[in-house]
This record gives structure tokens, sequence and C-alpha cells, in this order.
């Protein structure tokens, strides 16, 4: 069996979804926790039980129910489990903690989660024999799952503040760090909370170290860290943000206290912890200004002089939130001398000199000059303090990059001159480019390859202004491709990311313009086929260049083409379609017109003499095109490349089968939409429900025999019966999507539940959709297995009208409870009053069955609101009006009668008491009372609003 078992978690493991295709969650939960509880299976199988777990609780667990059910299963187990067995006890911890934070157990403040938040704690306290001879593994394994559970559930410790600095201070084991860790992050997190309660003082703080308080972090309200997902990040962002205050004054004695204590026995952590411990004191102080950040200068000593990185990082996080109140001029200047000399230390690995230079160029002043997240120099940075990082070529290529980029801000405002005892910091960066470019001319590594074209970028980011080194530059790259045209796509990389990134400045069409030239004056007796291929590449990029005159590109291509021994005679297939790329975008070139009948005679003596039919009939594709339309047209059939609004505007053009192989990838990739084009507006339409209804009503009455609810309830027998919702939408455009998106055809909508209340949701086609027509009606079938209020995540696929295909998420659909709500589906044959009659037949078998605890989901329950006559008229008439099943004109008591899918009712008798509105409830599904009381609770005060 244990063989098996093994077997079993392998697959499991392997592919969830796979194996789960042969029997259900539940089942397989089931199994693992009757093996669990055997006591004849080996320990070392059960720890192999627990992985499932450990690893997939989501999966094995949806629910809230099903996770607390399965935690107080395991810790039974944990409870009956010999303490020798130390490694399944273990492992027993981190599986119960998997569970109740992936299930939201925590979040709901369940038994399960309080039993086990008070066993942890008392393992954590045990030094005794009571727990495995007070085993540091055991202890340690409960307090690692203590952190998980505070640091996915912040506040979840704020009341055991007192008891954790108890143990932290008692500690004489390895242990006392971790203690030390976690009494840091409950206290942050603790002072978080605490500082956006808005009466919060002084008092509060003292209440809550001490562990005398009441306070509980949103303790019914749902997991916080959704509610405000600041509270799991970082607080230190910059001497510009903001961070929550606590007001408390100047008398923060026992916090001072606490914090003092810690910081004095911070030395005697590893590393790693007092970087974590820093770094949530720095938190702490910086949001509870009545502790001075002084606290920390004792420490700053010993760490200006740390060589961890962990620490000197926390050293700059510190210098971020508290600047010039903590560290002077001097301190700031010893700190940006200190990450110059790491940073060319040799004893330094590599990626820690690319950490330090980061630093510098994110390092935060006193008195910062921006707020920018943007790459910027400090002011005490001159010249002269960042010459030690001159890049050379010992670097290693990461190392190179990074140094060029700092030293390249460094002598941005030096410009063309600064050549005086200080200058000529610019002149020796393009040396050293220069120099990279002699290794790349001398048959340099693929690697050095990259490294130059690199570096030339970041040069020419900051120094293309300087005509004379970007000209330079460019003569220069020029003559390095006539010697290695191998270089053909780096240099066509480079620009086309400089003018991406500096258009205006006409660098790039330089750089083509020089090349175009190499090419066309090289001696076609030199001139292989190879070279020939790199060759068209670099023209046909210089084609689309309008500044660019293409008489020398068609002189080049006339004189190939009619030497027979390169090209025609050959019937190269590939070098065809080059010079077809080239043709098609000289067909799109602005001057066109001058260049037409030399264009013609190319692409004529291709048709009559290329060696390959294929190119053959492409030529005369192009010749028809270029002689019988207009410029305009050409560009439309050929699909000239632009962009709008950032958006790639390429239209595939079927006459463009050979050279348009990267649009022909674009047309059969499905593409990804950086904000929703679509989205679903809610329709209120009964006349869906009652169709519905009227659909699935197929039964006929019951005999006169039968009593009205046993006619009724034989209607289920058809497992079909009544089991659908429909709900209606609007598939309507979204507001900000990008007019390319106005016309969509071949919509498929696609839709996924977020829990396991509903079956699964059929995708949905939509012809088309407009977005100066009405927008299309959308019909969604729910098929409820609980009817609770739930969440959609949905997306589309779509082809936009240039003729590419979409991937869009929509905005999520919430589903409410009322949205649930449908009329009693009657026999079509049956009127008002055997409406009526199910009506007390349900009502008298809910109450008998809760009175006598038969029928264990029934309930009962009364909820009062105070209410004019009028309003209880208009809320009868606007939510209860197509549900009531006793006589409108009845004013003394109304019926209602929510029927919800798949069979559960919800009863309500609203009557006018003597100082309120009375509404008796009854369900046969007593999980439905909390949403029936806030739909209540929501109508009323809305009711009220109204006529107050």
């Amino acid at each position: 069996m244990a063989a098996n078992w093994a077997e079993r978690i392998v697959a499991f493991s392997r592919s969830p979804s796979v194996f789960l295709s042969g029997t259900t969650p539940e089942a397989f939960l089931d199994e693992l926790l009757r093996e669990l509880r055997d006591d004849r299976a080996a320990y070392s199988v059960k720890v192999l039980l627990l992985c499932p777990l450990c690893e997939y609780p989501a999966l094995l667990c949806p629910s809230d129910s099903v996770g607390e059910e399965t935690a107080l299963e395991l810790m039974s187990v944990f409870l009956h489990c010999p303490p020798k067995f130390m490694q399944f006890r273990c492992q027993l911890l981190l599986a119960l903690t998997s569970v109740l934070l992936c299930s939201s157990c925590l979040s709901s403040y369940s038994s399960a989660s309080q039993e086990f938040l008070d066993l942890l704690l008392q393992i954590v306290q045990d030094t005794s024999d009571l727990h495995a001879n007070g085993s540091p593994s055991l202890r340690a394994t409960a307090c690692d799952c203590l952190r998980e559970l505070e640091a996915c559930c912040p506040g979840l410790l704020s009341q055991r503040l007192e008891l954790l600095c108890g143990l932290w201070q008692r500690e004489t084991s390895r242990l006392h760090q971790a203690f030390a860790g976690l009494h840091m992050l409950a206290l942050r997190n603790a002072v978080y909370l605490l500082s956006h309660e808005t009466s919060a003082g002084v008092d509060d703080l003292k209440a809550l170290l001490g562990g005398n308080v009441a306070w509980e972090a949103e303790q019914n309200s749902g997991p916080l860290s959704k509610k405000n997902p600041a509270v799991l990040s970082p607080l230190i962002l910059g001497p510009m943000g903001t961070v929550p205050t606590l007001q408390t004054g100047q008398d923060c004695k026992e916090l001072r206290s606490v914090l003092s204590s810690l910081l004095e026995e911070s030395y005697l952590l590893t590393p790693l912890c007092q970087a974590a411990v820093l770094h949530r004191l720095t938190e702490v102080v910086a949001m509870v200004p009545g502790v001075p950040p002084a606290i920390f200068r004792a420490q700053l000593l010993r760490l200006f002089g740390t060589s961890e990185v962990c620490l000197l990082h926390s050293t700059l996080l510190m210098k971020s939130a508290f600047t010039d109140s903590l560290f002077s001029v001097e301190n700031e200047a010893f700190i940006l001398k200190r990450l110059l000399m790491l940073s060319q230390n040799p004893l330094v690995s590599t990626p820690e000199k690319l950490f330090y230079m980061d630093c510098i160029l994110h390092f935060p002043e006193n008195q910062p000059i921006s707020c920018c997240d943007d790459e910027a120099l400090p002011v005490l940075l001159t010249p002269r303090l960042a010459a030690v990082l001159l890049p050379t070529m010992f670097n290693d290529s990461a190392t190179m990059l990074a140094r060029l980029n700092l030293l390249s801000l460094v002598y941005l405002e030096e410009g063309e001159q600064g050549e005086g005892e200080e200058g000529g910091g610019l002149a020796y960066l393009y040396d050293h480019l220069m120099s990279l470019l002699s290794v790349v001319e001398n048959q340099g590594s693929r690697e050095m390859v990259v490294t130059f074209f690199r570096a030339a970028f970041l040069f020419l980011f900051h120094f293309c202004h300087v005509e004379r080194y970007s000209n330079s530059l460019a003569e220069k790259l020029s003559t390095l491709y006539m010697q290695h045209t191998q270089l053909a796509t780096h240099l066509i990389n480079l620009a086309d990311r400089t003018q991406e990134r500096l258009g205006e400045s006409g660098w790039a069409v330089r750089l083509l313009r020089t090349l175009q030239r190499g090419v066309t004056e090289a001696p076609l007796a030199q001139l292989t086929l190879q070279a020939l291929s790199c060759h068209l590449k670099i023209l046909a990029r210089a084609a689309e260049e309008a500044e660019i005159c293409q008489q020398r590109t068609l002189d080049f291509l006339f004189s190939i083409i009619r030497s027979s021994s390169l090209l025609c005679a050959s019937g190269n297939w590939r070098l065809g379609n080059s010079v077809l790329d080239v043709c098609q975008r000289l067909l799109m070139h602005p001057s066109l017109d001058s260049l037409l009948i030399p264009l013609a005679n190319i692409l004529q003596h291709l048709t009559r003499y290329y060696g390959d039919t294929d190119i053959q009939d492409h030529a005369r594709f192009y010749y028809t095109l270029l002689t019988t339309l207009s410029q305009e047209k050409l560009a439309a059939v050929l699909g000239q490349g632009a962009t709008e609004g950032g958006c790639p505007a390429t239209q595939h053009s079927l006459s463009s089968i050979v050279a348009e192989s990267e649009g022909l990838t674009r047309v059969l990739t499905i593409h990804r939409t950086h904000e929703p084009v679509l989205r679903l507006v809610e329709v209120d339409s009964p006349t869906a429900r009652q169709e519905t209804r009227r659909r699935e009503s197929e039964v006929k009455a019951e005999r006169e025999s039968c009593t009205a609810l046993d006619a009724y309830r034989a209607q289920f027998d058809d497992r079909g019966f009544a089991s659908e919702i429909t709900l209606c939408y609007r598939l309507s455009h979204a507001e900000s999507c990008h007019p390319r998106f106005d016309q969509l055809f071949s919509i498929r909508l696609h839709f996924d539940n977020t829990d396991d209340h509903y079956g699964e949701l059929s995708d949905i086609s939509v012809p088309c959709a407009f977005r100066e027509h009405p927008a299309p009606t959308v019909r969604l079938r729910l098929k409820p297995r609980r009817p609770y209020p739930t969440t959609l995540h949905s997306s589309a696929i779509f082809t936009s009208q240039d003729g590419l295909s979409w991937h869009t998420v929509l905005p999520d659909i919430h589903v409410a409870f009322q949205q649930l709500f449908m009329p009693l589906p009657a026999p079509p044959a049956c009127g008002k009053r055997f409406n009526l009659s199910v009506f007390e037949g349900l009502w008298a078998e809910i109450c008998r069955g809760t009175e006598e605890r038969v029928l264990d989901d029934c309930a009962t329950s009364l909820f009062c609101s105070q209410m004019e006559d009028s309003a209880l008229e208009a809320l009868a008439d606007k939510h209860f009006l197509p549900y009531l099943v006793s006589d409108p004109s009845d004013e003394d008591e109304h019926k209602v009668l929510f029927f919800l899918p798949p069979q559960s009712h919800v009863l309500l008798k609203v009557r006018r008491g003597s100082d309120a509105v009375h509404v008796h409830i009854a369900t046969d599904s007593c999980q439905l009372l909390p949403h029936i009381t806030s739909f209540l609770l929501k109508i009323t005060s809305s009711q009220q609003d109204i006529y107050s």
C-alpha cells in the first residue's frame, strides 16, 4: 500500500488536473485523511501524504467549510501523534498552515484557526517534555508557521505582542533570532493597523504593547490585505513617499523601550535577520513621530563599516526614510564614497558590484532635487569621485555596461567641452567605445559583439547631441559593416532602437544613409552571395526612410540582377525574396514617382530572367501593381507599416506572401490588449426569467387528489427542472479603448468560476459588435449548485477590422444574491391560489422542522426595521411584487416566496407592527440567512433614505 501511495502522490504532483480527472478532490481528500488517521500506516508514508495538502491546499479545500473540517482533522491527528515522530509533526504544522491560509479560514476567525493559533503559541512557549522534549525543530517550525500566518493575515498576533516580546527576551537557543523577527513583524503590522484607526492615540499604543487590548484588525470584514494591499508592501519607498502616522505625542516610553532592546541585541543576529529587523524597525519609527530617528544613531557606526549587502541595503532604506534627521552631510558623503569603493573592489563579486552601482544611481539624498524614480546621480558625485569607475577592457560585460551608463550620466553636462584638468571624460568614453570596436573588428566573440552594440546604444542615448562623436561613430560603424557584413542584423537593431528612443536626433537615418552609400559603392567583383544577402537587408531597412534618396539602391539592384553570375542565373529563392523585399518597400516610398521607371525595369527583368518561377510570379504581380495603381492604393494593398496611438497598425497583405513573413506571424498570433476592450453591462430583464420558467415548466398539473405541495415537488423528479438562471447583459465597448477596436467580429466570450457554487459556464459567441450600433444582448445561463453570490472572471477572443486576433480580459461580473431570485415555478395550469397553498405548506413544514429539529437545514428568523407606511408599500411594489403570493390588496400582511435554483426557498411574511415593520423569515437552507438579512438591510436602508 505504501508503494501505491507513493506512485499516486507522484502522479498527483506531476499533474493534479489529470490525476483528478479520474476522481474528485473531495474523494481524494477523504482518502488522504483516512490514511492519516490509520494507526497501521507508517509515518514515513504519512509524511508523503501531507505533500498534496502543502502544495495544493486550495485545490483540495476549495471552500471555507472544507478547509475548516480538514484543519480540525489534521489537528486531531497531531494531538494523537507520538512525540518521537518529529518530522511528521513538523510537516503536519506546515500542512495546517497552508490549508487555513488558502481556504481563508483565518480571515473569518473560525474556531479551527483559533485552535491552531493557540496550539502554535503553546508549542513555542513549551520547553518541557510536553511537545517532543522541547525539540528545537518543532518550536522552530511553529515559529515559522506563526510568521507565515502574520505575514498573510496582518494583525493576527496584535494581541500577543507582550507574549512574543517575552519569548524573544527569554530565549537562549538559536530560536532567539526567529522570535526577534516574529516579534518585529507583529509589532510593525499592529502599529500600521493602529495608525489607520481614526481615534487611535498613545493610550491605544500602550494597551497594544501591554496586551490589554480588545482591539482587533477588521475581524469580521475579510482579509485585510485585500482591503489595503499596502499593509503587505514595504512602506519606505523614498523621501518623497507618504507613510501613515500614529499621533502619540512625545509619550512613547514603552515603545521606545522595546525598540531600544531590539537594537541593543541586534548585533547578535545573523546579517539577514539583522537586516529584516532593521527594516521593520525603520518602518515602525517612521510611523510613530513620537520616537525620534536618533534611536538608530548608536548603530550607524557598525552599519557604516559593514561588508554585508543586506545591512548596507537596510542602511540606505533608513537614510531614505529619515534623510537629514538622522544622517548628516558627512555621513552622506561617507556612504557615497563607500559605495564607490565597493563598486570597484576586485574582491567583490559581479552581482554585488552591479547592486552598489544601482544604489548610486538611486541614492537617497538628504535633500533630493526631484521625486522621480528614474536614474539620477547624487549631487555629491563629482567627475573626480566617479573616475574610479571608468570602464576598462578588463571588466566583464555587465560591469562594463553599468560603469559606462553611470559615467555617461556624470559627463552628460560636459558635452563637447570639459577638456581641462577634470575634463576629458567624454573623450575617454568614446575612446573606450572605439577600443571595443577594434576588438569586434579583430574577430571578437559573440559576447563582445553584443556588448559593443549595447555600449554604442548607451553612448548614443546620452551623447547623440554631440555631433562630433555621433557622426564619427556612424562612419566607423559603416566601415565595420563593410568588413563584417554578418553584423547587418545588429546594425539594423541599433538603428531601430535609436530611432525609437531618439527619433528627433535623426542619427538612425544618418547611419542608414552611410550604410547605403557603403553598400552601393562596393565593387561587385568582390561581392559574395552571403554578403549580398546582408546588403539587401540593409537596403530594405534604408528604403523605409523617406529622407533617404533611393536612386543608389535602384542602381545597385539593377547592377546585380544583370550580372548573371550573381543572381538571376543562380535562381536562389532566398536571395530572390530579399530582392522582392527591397522592391516592396520601394513601392511604398514617398518618392515613388521618381523611382517608377527604374523600379519597373528591375521587376520586368526579374519576371523574364530570374531562375525561379515563384520569384518570377511575384515580380510580375508587383510590376502589375506598380503600373496600374496609384501610390495611395499601393500603400493600402501592400499594408504600409505605421503605428496609431502606440498600437501596431500593420495590415497583412495577401500580395506579399514571401516578404511579409513577420506580418503573417502577426496574423496567426493571438495578441493581448493592455486594457479591457469590452464590458458586460447588466440589463434588468424579468421577461428572460419568465421565459425560462415557462420553458422549464413542462410538467402538467397534478390531479386534485394531490396536495398543492406534493404537486409542486413532483416537478423536481425531472433533474433539469428549474435548474438554471438566465441573466441578461449588454456587450458594449469600454470607454477608453482604442479606435482600432470600434468594429469587432467573431467574438467568443469565456467565463470562469471563482468558486464551486456553480457549474461550468458555456462559451458564448457574438457575431459582431460595433461602437456606433446598439450593443448586442448576451444571455448568461447559470446553473447553481448552491445559490450564493459569486464573482465570474470573463475574457473574450475577437477579430479586429485589420484582420488580427485579440484576447482581452473583461471586468469581473458580480452576481448579487437578489439576481438569483425567481418566482415560484408552478405548473402552468395553476394560479395564485396554488402558489399561496405551496407557501403555506412550506411555511408549516419549515416551522415544524425547526421546532422538532427534524430538518437540519431549515431555519427561521425575524428582521425588524422602522419604516413609514408609504415606504413599506413602495418597498413591496419595487422589490417583492414579482414574488408576491398573497393578495396585493391585503395591506396587513405580504407573503413573499423566493425560489432559488436548484431547489431552495426563502419565505417572508411582512407585517406592520406597533413599533416597526416585522419581516418573518423561513428558509429550507439555513446557509442563506446571512445573505437574505444583508439583502433586507440594503433595501430597507435605501427606502428609508428616499423617504427621510
